[in-house]
C-alpha cells in the first residue's frame, strides 16, 4: 500500500507521500484550503497538488482535517468517543471505495453540549504511535486548542479552549490594541512567565486582561513586552482550568507556540514532550496500517 496523506485545512492543503515504513518520503504544501476550493472542485485540486502519486499502483489516499466537515469536501461524520485506531478505521467516509477516504474526527458531549477534533485526532493517534504510549495527555496549540484524555490507548475525552482566537481579539479589536506595538516581535520570557504567574493568582481573564493595558500605564511594562504578556496571560488562564499536579503533557504542534507552552507548563513543575507536523503524517500512516490487517 502506497499512502498519500492530506492534510486539508480552512487556508491551506500539505501533501505527503508516506513510505512502508512511516518516514516521509516528500512533502507538497498548497494555499487552496477548504475555503479556496469551489464546490465540486475538491478532486481537481486535489489532483492538481499530488495527481502523480495518486496514480502510483496501489495507492491509497487518507485526507483529515476540514475537508471532512460541511463546508469541505464531503462532511464526514464525527466519531463519538471513546475512540481509538479500530473505531476511526470503521468510521472513514470513502469518496472512492478502497482508494480515497475522509477520516471523520471526533465528537463528545459534555454537561449536554457537544465538542468536537477535526484533525487534531489524527496527531494525537501520531504521537500515540511514535511514543509508545497508551495513556497520557496530548496538548494541540492554536487558534482552537485542543486537551486530549486518551487512555488504554483510546481517546476518552477532550475539551477546547478558544485561546488562541481570544488572544486575536484583545491584542486587535479591545482597548488593549491601542496600547500594544503593531507586530508581537520575538517571546521576551520575563514578560511572558508575568502574564503566566498572574493569571495563576488571579479570578478571571475578564478581569486580568485589563493588567496589560495597566502596566503599560504606569510604565511597569515596556511596550515591547506586552503581547509577550498578553500571551502569558491567555495560556495561563488556560492553564489555570486544569488540574496540572505531576501531570506528562505531550505538546504537538507549530515549534514556535508548543514553546510557549511548554515554558508555561514548565513554570508550573509539568514537564513535556513536544512533536510537530510528523505527529500528523504518523498518525494517517497508523491508520493506513490497520486499514491492511481488517479482515
Amino acid at each position: 500500500m502506497k499512502l498519500v496523506a492530506v492534510d486539508w485545512g480552512t487556508s491551506c492543503l500539505r501533501t505527503a507521500r508516506i513510505d512502508d515504513d512511516g518516514s516521509l518520503i516528500e512533502e507538497r504544501r498548497s494555499p487552496r484550503g477548504i475555503l479556496g476550493v469551489p464546490a465540486g472542485a475538491f478532486p481537481q485540486v486535489l489532483r492538481e497538488s499530488c495527481g502523480d502519486w495518486l496514480d502510483l499502483p496501489d495507492a491509497l489516499c487518507l485526507v483529515s482535517g476540514m475537508a471532512g466537515s460541511r463546508q469541505g469536501w464531503q462532511e464526514a461524520p464525527y466519531c463519538p468517543c471513546p475512540a481509538g485506531f479500530e473505531e476511526l478505521a470503521a468510521a472513514l467516509s470513502w469518496i472512492t471505495p478502497g482508494k480515497v477516504a475522509l477520516v471523520p474526527g471526533l465528537s463528545l458531549d459534555f454537561l449536554g453540549t457537544p465538542d468536537v477534533l477535526r484533525g487534531e485526532e489524527v496527531q494525537v493517534f501520531g504521537a500515540m504511535d511514535l511514543l509508545q504510549l497508551q495513556e497520557g495527555v496530548f496538548v494541540l496549540p492554536g487558534t482552537h486548542c485542543k486537551w486530549v484524555r486518551v487512555a488504554e490507548g483510546r481517546v476518552q475525552s477532550f475539551t477546547t479552549f478558544m485561546s488562541g482566537e481570544f488572544y486575536a481579539l484583545l491584542r486587535q479589536h479591545s482597548i488593549l490594541a491601542r496600547t500594544l506595538p503593531a507586530g508581537d516581535g520575538p517571546l521576551d520570557e520575563p514578560a511572558f512567565l508575568r502574564g503566566v504567574r498572574h493569571a495563576q493568582q488571579s479570578r478571571s481573564i475578564l478581569h486580568s486582561a485589563f493588567s496589560a493595558r495597566t502596566l503599560a500605564l504606569f510604565d511597569r511594562l515596556l511596550p515591547a513586552a506586552l503581547p509577550s504578556y498578553l500571551s502569558g496571560l491567555v495560556i495561563g488562564e488556560e492553564l489555570r482550568a486544569r488540574a496540572l499536579h505531576g501531570l506528562q503533557v505531550v505538546l504537538i504542534g507549530e515549534p514556535a507556540l508548543t514553546e510557549r507552552y511548554a515554558l508555561a507548563l514548565r513554570s508550573l513543575g509539568c514537564d513535556s514532550h513536544r512533536l510537530g507536523p510528523e505527529a500528523g503524517w504518523r498518525g494517517l500512516w497508523a491508520l493506513a496500517r490497520r486499514l491492511e490487517t481488517r479482515p
